[in-house]
């Protein structure tokens, strides 16, 4: 990742309903939620849930499958990696190697 990247993802964090979204989708781990779920858990209107699930996708910290005519959403672990691995990338004096296993230890492979 680079620092155009982290700077989306915290941009697209830097909002309270899509970090709760964020957190909600991690919670729920490799089945996902739908769009509507995802709404309904969070007391948000599905339009506005859907401007926010947009911003999201578009920072690469979330990703989507679509069934049917329903969109079903989960964390990127991948993405969410991508940025730990960035802010750590230049600890412990500049030996990311030492850092690894902290970055393995809160990124799951889910």
């Amino acid at each position: 990742m680079d620092k155009t990247q982290a700077l989306n993802a915290f941009a697209a964090l830097s909002q309270e309903t899509r970090l709760d979204v964020l957190r909600l989708l991690i919670k729920a781990g490799a089945d996902g939620l739908l769009a509507g779920q995802i709404a309904t858990a969070l007391d948000v209107r599905q339009n506005t849930m859907s401007a926010n699930l947009s911003i999201l996708h578009a920072a690469g910290l979330i990703r989507n499958r679509r069934e049917g005519r329903a969109v079903r959403y989960f964390a990127d672990i991948e993405g969410l990696r991508g940025l730990l691995g960035f802010l750590m990338e230049d600890c412990c004096g500049g030996n990311p190697d030492l850092c690894r296993p902290v970055i393995e230890e809160v990124a799951c492979a889910c």
